[in-house]
């Protein structure tokens, strides 16, 4: 027997079909207007869908009219500036496209991303961006599969035939890293990301191509976790070394600011004790003493591309998968040791800004 209803409670439509004695299918199609369902049951259980006082929820009006297209949109770590810059980049193109942005985040967490994935999907999404947690190609298979449009940003899963937006991030590495070795270092060490992550793997690729075209110079690679406490505890384990490095690269933006912590902690001097080259270009960067020298990424035209390109995915589900890689600029400031003058030339094949 159906369970009494009180008036506190949402009306669901699986209370008013067992109210009304049919399926949750046959109350659709009441809904729905549809021919299949004769006049009588029509009348019947639309009387009693007033009676209990049911409303379609947002999605079911979305599913049957069309009329509210949502992108799911998935950051794994919404703390991070480099994510909320895609963000507004993402927001733009998609108010412009009509679209209605539904925002979640992963916190570098592989189940939490899974749970947001899955939420997305049954809120009916027209489509899903997000920057993966992992490197699992069985993992989002199974996403993949169930039909909804995705997007990846920022990280790339192998073998996931998806369409992608990110930087060339080898390259980025490697231009950071032969600049400070330009500059008279002979002993960079490197910060990393964790490795099930595509952007944390191809930057110390990059570095360690660098180092070995420089004549096979001393590798020293500290993995962080892409978070600022993981960045003091790298920096850290390199100025306890006996003999720490003259510079290094640090492969994102908050464990930079981590790194840049533990050394003013300690008393060194950038770039006097310790040369340093960041990732992503904060606005306080170049406020800094001394200012950073860091790789740039071009956050916000990555979100409008980004959206850009799940819109096209939407409309022409059969158009081939794209994979879009945009270059980053080296912005040349004072943390690394160049000083505007004393090198009269430094060859850097990258965009670079000097300030």
């Amino acid at each position: 027997m159906p369970k009494k209803i009180t008036n506190k409670e949402r009306i669901t439509i699986k209370q008013v079909a067992e109210k009304a004695g049919v399926s949750t299918a046959t109350v659709s199609r009441v809904i729905n207007n549809s021919p299949l369902v004769t006049k009588k049951l029509k009348t019947r259980v639309g009387r009693l869908i007033e009676e209990l006082g049911y409303y379609p929820n947002r999605s079911a009006r979305h599913l049957r009219t069309n009329k509210i297209c949502r992108i799911g949109v998935l950051f794994a770590d919404i703390s991070n500036p480099f994510f909320t810059s895609v963000l507004a980049g993402i927001e733009s193109a998609l108010q412009k496209a009509g679209y209605i942005l539904l925002l979640g985040n992963s916190n570098e967490n592989p189940q939490t991303e899974l749970l947001h994935l899955n939420a997305f999907i049954e809120e009916g999404v027209s489509g899903i961006i997000f920057a993966p947690t992992t490197n699992s190609l069985s993992r989002y298979e199974k996403i993949f599969n169930l039909g909804t449009p995705l997007l990846t940003f920022d990280r790339i899963v192998d073998g996931l035939k998806v369409d992608t937006i990110s930087i060339n991030n080898s390259d980025a590495a490697y231009h950071a890293t032969t600049h400070l070795i330009k500059l008279g270092h002979k002993d960079v060490a490197f910060i990393g990301g964790p490795q099930k992550i595509s952007t944390a793997k191809l930057r110390q690729i990059g570095y360690q191509q660098a180092m070995q075209e420089a004549g096979n110079l001393p590798q020293r690679i500290i993995i962080g976790n892409f978070r600022q406490d993981g960045g003091y505890e790298a920096m850290q384990k390199l100025i306890n070394l006996p003999n720490k490095p003259s510079a290094v690269v640090i492969s994102n933006n908050l464990m930079t600011l981590g790194a840049l912590q533990c050394i003013h902690e300690h008393g060194l001097l950038i770039p006097n004790d310790i040369a340093i080259v960041g990732f992503d270009d904060m606005p306080w960067f170049a406020s800094l003493q001394p200012p950073l020298t860091v790789v740039a990424q071009p956050t916000y035209e990555m979100g409008t591309i980004a959206a850009r390109m799940l819109i096209d995915r939407i409309q022409n589900p059969n158009n081939p998968i794209q994979r879009i890689i945009l270059e980053t600029q080296l912005i040349v400031r004072k943390s690394c040791g160049y000083q505007l003058g004393s090198l009269d030339s430094i060859e850097i094949d990258t965009p670079t800004r000097f300030i």
